[in-house]
């Protein structure tokens, strides 16, 4: 098994910034990607951002410019860096790791973009 422990979430202005950091532990021998979710209330949860074993990132349209995933293969973890907050980044994020045919989820931490 794989668990994974998410951090850094928060009350947070319009305009600043949050950094969430997620690190795996358990069974690990070969993460595929890691990546970040967010499920705001009353919406489906959606993709933020995602960055794979070699490298690769995608983001969100809705994120683009503002957040930056980064990984630490050494230590298995995962962080997104968010700036520029607004009021429709309040949400829920989960922290999603790939390994093999197994995917695995964090329990989630709470950011709420409030004035």
């Amino acid at each position: 098994q794989v668990q994974l422990v998410e951090s850094g979430g928060g009350l947070v202005q319009p305009g600043g910034s949050l950094r969430l950091s997620c690190a795996a532990s358990g069974s690990i021998f070969r993460i595929n990607s890691m990546a970040w979710y967010r499920q705001a209330p009353g919406k489906q949860r959606e993709l933020v951002a995602i960055k794979t074993s070699i490298g690769s990132t995608n983001y969100a349209d809705s994120v683009k410019g503002r957040f930056t995933i980064s990984r630490e293969n050494a230590k298995n973890t995962v962080s997104l860096q968010m700036n520029s907050l607004k009021l429709e980044d309040t949400a829920v994020y989960y922290c999603r790791l790939f390994q093999g045919d197994n995917d695995y989820w964090g329990q989630g931490t709470q950011v709420t973009v409030s004035s």
